[in-house]
């Protein structure tokens, strides 16, 4: 199984509404591509702040192998979400932090 997390460093004002319905969204692939397992958002409720660089959402997907890793990323409704959560970082693409993993 793959563990594809995604952190996120969101805009001052980016309202929880809008946060959420990212998520919504996001979770409704499972609906889209099969092999997706598990979805989950958490917030980062750490105190570290120098360690934590603005990061404060984070979100994750459980892929069944790397080939549903592959498809997800390359699923039009997939790269559309993605685009709306990048135009709602802190400096767009350099807002994300991706790491990918073998569970």
């Amino acid at each position: 199984m793959i563990r594809h997390l995604v952190a996120l460093r969101y805009k001052p004002g980016t309202s929880d509404e809008t946060k959420q319905s990212l998520y919504d969204d996001l979770a409704k692939l499972s609906d889209r591509i099969d092999g997706i397992v598990d979805f989950q958002s958490r917030s980062n409720i750490s105190v570290e702040d120098p360690l934590v660089r603005g990061y404060r959402d984070l979100f994750w997907f459980d892929f069944r192998d790397i080939s549903v890793r592959d498809a997800y990323l390359v699923a039009e409704v997939h790269q559309a979400i993605g685009a709306r959560i990048v135009a709602e970082l802190e400096g767009g693409p350099d807002g994300v932090f991706v790491f990918d993993f073998d569970v």
